[in-house]
């Protein structure tokens, strides 16, 4: 059973995007995974994401996607949303990999925009859609240009938006301009995608966030959005601002290869990472320390 949601927080209101745990000798560590599920729930998430980009995606496969999936929601999924990723940039495999979270299990699906091929504005719609209406599950679309090479149109964001499963939007675009004039005209449950502009995209009209620092910080975002929609800016800015190291830091070099290190240095599960990706160096782990030390987390 999926925990209570409402049309304005679809997936609750802090959500982070869960690295995948693995052994030292690369597999996927589904013991690891459930721990690490249950101290993020336990810390103050609401939902989580897997099989996204901080889960390492691009070099899971499909049978390790689905197999953890079922040992997150077997771990806190009657106490979180737990979100799977499920965007390629192949509308056929991004189906079968709905068909197949929904079998596993999963609350709701995160769907990138399709990366590297650059599609015109509506085959991003027919990609979101058909994606959309292979399951029963809600969609959470995730617009982040930076990486896909592409952007949501504001007009396809609403476009998008009148689908009676696609719910709500991740939105690492970083342009509030263009996050305002969506919002004000769609139904769609926003999300910050950009963990320094969390605080920003509340205050025009976001509900919530779908964090990396999570992973640390997850009580303080709680706090922050919390203080922010009773009324208390000034508090809400304050969180923010002690966050600010912990936001700059966390996103030095590739966020996973940092996540993974500030777990490590929590004993939390994580392990090493899949090529391409490289740990962390000694001089990056000593900044992080620092980083995460000026931001008020305690190692």
């Amino acid at each position: 059973m999926a925990p209570t949601s409402t049309p304005q927080t679809p997936f609750g209101r802090v959500l982070t995007a869960m690295v995948t745990p693995f052994t030292a000798d690369g597999g996927l560590d589904l013991d690891g995974a459930q721990r690490l599920a249950t101290h993020l729930v336990d810390s103050g998430n609401d939902g989580l994401v897997v099989n996204g980009t901080t889960g390492e995606s691009p070099t899971t496969s499909d049978a390790e996607k689905a197999q953890l999936v079922r040992a997150v929601v077997e771990a806190v999924g009657d106490r979180a949303h737990v979100v799977a990723g499920v965007g390629t940039n192949d509308t056929h495999h991004s189906t079968e990999l709905a068909r197949q979270a929904e079998a596993a299990g999963a609350h709701g699906l995160l769907v990138v925009t399709p990366y590297y091929s650059k599609p015109p504005q509506e085959g991003l719609y027919r990609h979101t859609v058909q994606i959309a209406d292979a399951t029963g599950l809600p969609v959470m679309l995730y617009d982040i240009p930076g990486r896909s090479g592409v952007a949501l149109a504001h007009e396809t964001l609403v476009r998008l938006g009148e689908h009676p499963r696609i719910v709500a939007n991740k939105d690492a675009k970083g342009d509030l301009g263009a996050a305002a004039w969506a919002i004000a005209r769609s139904d769609l449950a926003w999300y910050s995608g950009d963990d320094i502009l969390n605080l920003p995209l509340l205050s025009v009209g976001a509900v919530g966030v779908v964090s990396v620092v999570g992973h640390v910080v997850a009580g303080e975002l709680r706090s922050m959005i919390d203080a922010y929609l009773t009324g208390d800016v000034a508090k809400a800015t304050a969180i923010h601002q002690g966050l600010l190291p912990v936001f700059s830091g966390m996103f030095r070099t590739q966020g996973v290869i940092l996540t993974k290190a500030a777990l490590d240095l929590q004993g939390l599960p994580a392990g090493p990472l899949r090529p391409p990706l490289i740990g962390a160096t000694p001089e990056e782990i000593a900044q992080l320390k620092k980083d995460l030390a000026a931001g008020g987390v305690h190692l």
